[in-house]
């Protein structure tokens, strides 16, 4: 008897038409304009993929960040993100996910002199902060001066140039934490302060934040680190909202400084970026460790959510999180034990119990325990966004890097499933009849 030999392949039937038709598998997929031959006539479109929310599209290959959410695996370059958060330092995770490999002594050496050579923001950009309200959101402006610093850097546009994209990658992230404490500041009205070079890249942050009248900042050892730990962990995370807006603007060829405040503006919303200040705003909320069993009760009665708990991705402890707990622990031991933690400590408990939350894999993610060590270490809840991007910018730009050496990506353009009006004829305004909107539903107010 013969052996039939597996294909690596699909073999798809359209009831419709009767007709099959053989489409490729490669790693795991199958290429969605494959399925444009299936047609029930030769003048159809041909079939079209939907999928809102791109809950399973895969819209490049990548070679920079693995996870495996049911096993809570996370990984960059290879690396366990638990390796690199104990051993690791930030910039040498972002030289790991920029190019490909961890550098040796010399090398992170150079890294780090090139990042520190251009923290300095051009003098104007003083004069461009000045123009925002006194009360303007610190994410706000931190998306307006990365868009704004390519009119500072024409050469930016020359995205194809290996030694530009370079220039810009050492001046995005030798530039965000200026930029992002002259955001904080300009909402403080306190005056701007200048980078300094002896510290580290997150002392000096903290310094250009926090420094007031004091000749020499000195940054807390143990907040330092916290805070170097917590960029390596938001340093990337796939095809998430801003990564994916990142690559879709710079799909069209723009310069890295306007796609990464892309990435900026879609870290700006409350359902991404501003996941764990909404964890703070459920924690004061309950109030008191007497107050959690009700608001138990409530979350799995369906009258409200239990924050910073599930992922989209993560059907697992998301590995993220565990490490932040442990400098959770390190942090309050500096600044002074939050009521707050105890409160978010015992709806961990209760949720890794309680059937309920079990059976749904809702387990703490990322957002759960960094919104109280920020807080404890000084930032206000409007900052915390401005931190997540901060962490995030080394992994934009390895996916812009990848994505403009991609030869199989071409300018982003979904398609739609159009369910409007049909073709219909133009009427002169004096012949038409009365106007059958709904005006409560568009809101349309007669004058």
């Amino acid at each position: 008897m013969a052996v039939i030999e597996p294909k690596n392949s699909l073999t798809v039937t359209d009831n419709r038409t009767g007709k099959s038709c053989e489409i490729p598998i490669e790693n795991g997929a199958i290429r969605t304009i494959d399925l444009r031959q299936i047609k029930v006539s030769p003048d159809d479109f041909g079939l079209l993929g939907y999928d809102p929310g791109y809950m399973n599209t895969a819209s490049c290959k990548s070679n920079i960040t693995y996870i495996d959410g049911d096993k809570g695996i996370l990984r960059y370059r290879g690396y366990p993100i638990e390796q690199l958060a104990e051993r690791s330092n930030f910039l040498e995770t972002a030289y790991l996910l920029i190019k490909g490999e961890l550098p040796d002594k010399e090398r992170l050496a150079v890294w780090t002199y090139n990042i520190r050579n251009n923290t300095l923001t051009h003098a104007n950009m003083t004069k461009f902060l000045d123009g925002f309200r006194y009360d303007a959101h610190p994410m706000g402006i931190l998306v307006g001066t990365i868009g704004a610093l390519s009119t500072f850097y024409a050469d930016a546009k020359d995205v194809a140039n290996e030694e530009s994209r370079k220039l810009q990658v050492r001046r995005l992230i030798g530039k965000i934490p200026t930029l992002a404490a002259m955001s904080y500041r300009h909402s403080m009205g306190f005056h701007y302060v200048l980078p300094d070079d002896d510290l580290s890249y997150t002392g000096n942050f903290l310094s250009m934040m926090f420094k007031m009248t004091e000749m020499h900042y000195k940054p807390n050892p143990v907040l330092e680190r916290a805070l170097d730990v917590l960029f390596i962990l938001h340093a990337d995370h796939e095809q998430n909202c801003s990564t994916s807006s990142v690559r879709g603007v710079g799909s069209s060829g723009v310069d890295p400084f306007s796609a990464i405040a892309a990435g900026c503006a879609a870290l700006y919303g409350p359902l991404h970026g501003g996941a764990n200040e909404a964890v703070i705003h459920m924690l004061k909320k309950i109030g008191s460790l007497d107050n959690v069993p009700a608001f138990i009760k409530s979350v799995k009665d369906g009258e409200g959510r239990l924050m910073g708990f599930g992922h989209r991705v993560y059907k697992n402890y998301d590995p993220r999180a565990k490490i932040i707990k442990e400098i959770a622990f390190q942090v309050f031991e500096e600044t002074g034990r939050s009521p707050m933690l105890d409160i978010a400590l015992e709806l961990e408990r209760i949720a890794l119990e309680d059937e309920y939350f079990v059976n749904r894999k809702l387990y703490p993610n990322v957002d759960f325990y960094s919104g109280l060590i920020y807080q404890a270490m000084g930032f206000p809840l409007d900052m915390f966004p401005v931190l997540f991007a901060m962490g995030r910018v080394p992994g934009w730009l390895a996916q812009w890097i990848e994505q403009v050496k991609d030869s199989e990506q071409k300018i982003a353009r979904p398609r739609q499933i159009y369910l409007g009006e049909d073709e219909r004829n133009y009427v002169p305004i004096e012949t038409r009849p009365k106007n059958r909107v709904d005006e409560q539903k568009f809101g349309i107010c007669r004058l």
